[in-house]
């Protein structure tokens, strides 16, 4: 969304930063519903979403990293047994697309493949946004479930979990992330009654023009709109991966008992040793979920 137009500075109006904005948002509206009018190239979204009308689903969205699927899977299983777990996956190349329908399907699982993402190798974010614009269009709004999340495939239960049960008193639930006076749910794992937001026109992009990450361009239909009382927030904290590194230079994020790798945030040259440290976290609940972890190296290469 453009900012208000009481927002910008005599500077900002003099370098015309309200015309360009406006003509930026116009051409990610543009191009997003282009992409959201495309099929799915594998999976049946019709089908699913029929199997998830009036029901609890959570969606990943993943993108190229298959042994990560393979443990969610088992885990969400294990935890959260009472949920539809669907993946929808956002990874452009088809041979790793192939390993991971492999991985859901031989776990019986729902699948989708989306189409070729128009911000696919040059804005990530922009890229899952527009993922989870496809997937709010095409299977939620076409399934009606009772209720729906959407989680990034890297974040994993660790403990029993019911993350639907707070919608019995609020309408979503979610770790926020504030930019002031803005909030928003991040969209790793956010959770919506359906009926609260089903008349809504949800945007689950970006809003960079008020500094609003994935999830953020919710904030004029969605969040502006909400009483505070109705958002239940999962409580969220960072950590460092090794004891003698700053946080930020290798960082796993912990909501509630989910435990989040954070992909590729941190020092490329730690993201193997991260891996591992989130293999031997996990490794314990995958066994008893019956299903022991690969190598680290192994998840590393996949």
């Amino acid at each position: 969304m453009p900012r208000p137009l009481s927002d910008y500075s005599l500077r900002e109006w003099g370098r015309l930063r309200p015309l360009l904005h406006a003509v930026k948002t116009r051409r990610y509206r543009l191009v997003d519903a282009a992409y959201r009018r495309q099929p799915e190239t594998a999976g049946d979204a019709g089908a699913i979403a029929r199997s998830i009308a009036g029901r609890n689903v959570l969606i990943t969205i993943a993108f190229a990293d298959p042994e990560s699927i393979r443990w969610q899977i088992a885990l969400v299983r294990h935890y959260v047994p009472s949920a539809v777990h669907v993946i929808v996956d956002n990874s452009p190349n088809p041979e790793v697309a192939e390993r991971i329908r492999t991985v859901v399907t031989e776990a019986g699982i729902p699948y989708l493949h989306l189409p070729p993402n128009p911000w696919t190798g040059k804005e990530p974010s922009r890229s899952h946004g527009a993922a989870l614009n496809w997937t709010w269009h095409n299977l939620i709004r076409a399934g009606a479930p009772a209720a729906f999340g959407f989680i990034d495939d890297d974040l994993f239960p660790t403990a029993p979990d019911d993350p639907f049960a707070p919608l019995a008193t609020h309408q979503v639930c979610g770790p926020i992330r504030r930019v002031a006076p803005r909030w928003f749910l991040w969209a790793g794992f956010c959770v919506f009654r359906y009926d609260a937001v089903a008349h809504l026109p949800l945007d689950f992009g970006q809003d960079w023009f008020v500094g609003l990450d994935t999830g953020g361009a919710n904030w004029d239909p969605l969040y502006s709109r909400i009483d505070p009382a109705a958002v239940c927030e999962i409580e969220s904290r960072w950590v460092a991966f090794k004891p003698g590194i700053d946080w930020k230079d290798g960082p796993l994020q912990w909501c509630g008992t989910w435990l989040h790798e954070v992909g590729l945030m941190g020092r490329p040259d730690l993201f193997e040793e991260k891996r591992r440290t989130v293999v031997a976290l996990i490794a314990p609940h995958l066994a008893a979920a019956g299903a022991l972890p690969a190598s680290a190296g192994a998840a590393a290469a996949g």
